[in-house]
């Protein structure tokens, strides 16, 4: 990814757009001073792939902060003269300065851990800012190199190499040795009163002790120098000088060890020195995209989105004006304008002071800040890429060129007319005024037509009439007026587009006290044309205004309506909501119990081999059944919510004309099967699916699927189960059991049961005899469990009486 900006646009009116003034306010935003002179290059270019990777890594890293991350780089500087320096032969850098290179390198490395491992947040967000980081290279084996090596006060650590760790363990040694020698020796002359005080102190690397002056000559050794007072002397004792050599040639060996160690170092920093010097490059570059990050969070900016021949902002604001506002707690008024390719040409008219030159340098600033790659405060921004920006705003009188305002304007005109193309942006502040009202209307009209053929983006602002004519007449013009409340005599700073302003100026110096005489003598003399357009135009205003009024009516009303939606849609939701949990609950038991009875039958079959088939295929068709009453329980909520078979005949298929009583049919909105209790009438019915009972319309039934009084063979057998029962026709209606024992007698009874459960058989007979009653017993019990029993009858004495068992089966 490229670093550098590329080629600038040739000619901008940055100064009178006060493009400066802007980098000013961005470098606040920025720590280094590596970071504010980055912000202070920035230029507008016609690079649409630079503007684009530029607004890119500035929303990436707008994202990185609003995701709570930060990083500073306050430690950045300018490293380029000493990493020059570190590529000469025998250079050497002090400590200091190659702290200060290695901290940068470390930043960098800092910086590139958290570039390759961003939040979770910001992952996906994150393309250009990792492909700008890769560019810092790895500087893991540097900075270990370094590591222990340097203290943060800038002094080498003993351990920086072996051969200094010994040298300075020596020096260590020597100087203890040296002042328990001197404290003996002042312990020896404290007794004659030779010495001030038992102290030792350093000259010139030295050990001496402090000697009355009028003492000295009791102590042999070399003088090195006197106290300010003249009333001390300190003196190095012969006993100690060879110790003190011994001390300074351990000093000697440490410096040159301390050289050797920095040589080294400088020459090994020299190695990185374009992966350092590219580093810094890169980290200045991301700084000023935290500045720029910072700036469009603070001032609620987007990320312009480049066109061809468009431009669109909405709710725009010059930055500047709005930080002086919100320094004096003011409010900005946003401005709104739209040209296309039709209409390339803006003509802004209305009283002085109403907003027109600051709606001029708000869309010229805008556009500057776009093509360098900076987002805008606007809530839309859609610019084309210009390839200049020229603006003619302000009084350019100039006393040392002899030239008037209008000179001056001329002078200015001139140039850009032959500079501006057809992807030129051009705003002209005032045009004609200066000369004679005439004259200057006529010249303004022939300069803005000028610009309107060769197609340049132009915005006017005027006083002239003319101008406004011009406008309402001429294709690809469009007319717009700032806002002033003729009631307060105050502008509004809004800009209307399509309509004309008014100057009021007359009204103005009416509404200020300004003798009627004079104001009515003013309106006789307009031309009855311009009074006529005054008029229209006060009235075109004011149904403007009472427009807005309903307008903003309009849109709360729209609000509280949308809020009453919403609360209704939530009341809504929450009842839907509470309805599909109970009947997920009653359709999961209905399936539970479907589960339950299907078991049942398979273990009824009494051949295993036939039995692990029916197993496998109920299985297969529980999970079908619960996919496909998920599949179309889900559809019917979309449809209840979407209405979209509302109303249309073509959703309902062909219904079923003969439904009875007691059949067990499928319904469409649920995809499952329901008993038909009762016919509530002709196109209704009650049904009943497990527990719970509904009321169906005719429609809704898909197919009958066992009609009534069909047995539960048939029943599983319509389904698609394939059941086969021994002799299911001749089903007897009574089992014997007597003599066998409760084990056997149960399995028996058991499949006994299953069976005529399966024929479909009302009532069973079972014959146990009386015995001690132990099997009677056993086989109540059993049956009293068992899920296919109704209930349990014992027969009269001409049937059996307690020697047997009437048992009434389900339906």
């Amino acid at each position: 990814m490229r670093i550098m900006s590329p080629q600038p646009l040739q000619h901008t009116s940055a100064r009178v757009l006060e493009l400066d003034s802007f980098r000013e306010v961005l470098a606040g935003y920025l720590a280094s001073p590596l970071g504010k002179a980055r912000a202070a290059e920035l230029a507008p270019t016609e690079d649409r792939e630079w503007i684009t990777a530029q607004q890119q890594l500035a929303e990436e890293t707008r994202k990185f902060l609003v995701a709570g991350a930060r990083f500073d780089f306050s430690s950045l500087f300018d490293a380029r003269t000493l990493l020059a320096k570190t590529r000469i032969t025998g250079a050497m850098l002090a400590i200091n300065e190659l702290r200060d290179l290695l901290l940068l390198a470390d930043k960098a490395s800092e910086w590139r851990e958290i570039a390759l491992n961003p939040p979770e947040a910001i992952q996906n967000d994150w393309k250009s800012m990792r492909e700008l980081s890769l560019g810092i290279a790895d500087f893991t084996s540097l900075l270990r190199f370094f590591r222990n090596k340097i203290l943060p006060d800038g002094t080498l650590d003993d351990r920086a190499s072996p051969e200094l760790t010994r040298i300075r363990r020596d020096v260590e040694k020597q100087k203890r040795l040296i002042q328990e020698s001197l404290r003996g020796y002042l312990r020896h002359l404290a007794e004659g009163g030779a010495i001030q005080e038992e102290l030792v102190t350093i000259r010139g690397e030295r050990f001496v002790i402090p000697v009355k002056t009028e003492q000295r000559r009791k102590v042999n050794g070399v003088i090195h120098g006197a106290s300010s007072s003249g009333q001390t002397v300190f003196i190095e004792p012969l006993e100690t000088i060879e110790q003190n050599n011994d001390l300074v040639r351990l000093l000697e060996e440490e410096q040159a060890e301390v050289h050797r160690i920095l040589l080294e170092m400088t020459s090994r920093i020299g190695e990185e020195a374009p992966s350092i010097a590219q580093a810094v490059e890169i980290m200045a570059e991301i700084e000023l995209q935290f500045g720029k990050a910072r700036f469009a969070q603070d001032y609620d900016c987007v990320r312009p989105e480049l066109t061809e021949a468009h431009l669109e902002l909405h709710d725009a604001r010059h930055p500047l004006l709005e930080r002086n506002l919100r320094n004096r707690r003011g409010k900005i008024v946003p401005l709104s304008v739209e040209l296309d390719s039709a209409h390339r040409q803006l003509i802004i008219s209305g009283p002085n002071t109403g907003g027109k030159t600051v709606g001029l340098k708000t869309i010229g600033l805008l556009a500057l800040m776009a093509q360098a790659g900076i987002p805008v405060p606007a809530t839309t921004a859609r610019l084309p890429v210009f390839d200049c920006v020229l603006a003619d705003i302000g009084d350019y009188q100039s006393i040392e060129q002899n030239l008037s305002t209008f000179s001056a304007h001329v002078t200015n005109i001139d140039f850009i007319s032959r500079t501006a193309t057809a992807h030129s942006l051009v705003l002209l502040d005032e045009l004609g005024s200066a000369t004679d009202p005439e004259e200057g209307a006529a010249l303004a009209v022939a300069i803005a037509e000028h610009f309107r053929r060769i197609g340049a983006v132009t915005v006017v602002s005027t006083h002239h009439t003319s101008l406004k004519v011009y406008a309402a007449n001429t294709a690809g013009v469009v007319n717009a007026a700032v806002g002033f409340d003729e009631k307060t005599l105050q502008p509004t700073f809004e800009l209307l587009v399509g309509v004309p302003g008014a100057s009021a100026g007359i009204n103005i110096a009416h509404r200020l006290g300004l003798n009627a005489e004079i104001t009515d003598a003013a309106r006789a003399k307009l031309h009855t044309q311009t009074q006529d357009v005054g008029r229209f135009l006060d009235r075109l205003h004011e149904e403007l205004r009472q427009v807005e009024d309903e307008r903003t009516k309009m849109r709360q009303r729209e609000q509280e309506l949308n809020k009453e939606l919403k609360r209704l849609e939530t009341e809504g939701a929450q009842e839907q909501r509470q309805k599909t949990r109970e009947f997920e609950r009653k359709m999961d038991s209905l399936l539970r119990d479907f589960e339950y009875q299907t078991r049942e039958a398979v273990n009824a079959v009494q051949d295993r081999a036939a039995a692990q088939k029916l197993s496998k295929e109920a299985e297969r068709r529980i999970a079908r059944l619960r996919r496909e009453f998920k599949e179309q329980f889900d559809a019917s909520v979309v449809a209840h919510k979407t209405g979209a078979d509302a109303g249309d005949p073509n959703a309902r298929p062909h219904e079923i004309k003969r439904i009875s009583e007691g059949d067990m049919v499928k319904l469409k909105s649920l995809g499952r099967t329901a008993v038909i209790k009762r016919k509530v009438d002709e196109n209704t019915f009650e049904v009943e699916i497990g527990a719970m009972k509904m009321k169906i319309p005719r429609h809704d039934v898909a197919e009958v699927v066992v009609q009534a009084g069909a047995s539960p063979v048939q029943a599983a057998r319509s389904k698609g189960i394939s059941v086969s029962l021994k002799d299911d026709l001749n089903m007897p209606s009574e089992i014997n059991v007597i003599g066998q024992t409760v084990d056997t007698a149960t399995r028996e009874v058991e499949k006994f049961v299953d069976r005529a459960f399966l024929a479909g058989m009302p009532r069973v007979r079972i014959i146990h005899g009386h015995g001690m009653g132990i099997l009677r017993k056993a086989i109540r019990q059993f049956l009293q469990q068992h899920p296919h029993v109704e209930k349990l009858i014992e027969p009269t004495q001409n049937e059996g009486g307690a020697g047997a068992t009437v048992v009434e089966l389900r339906v």
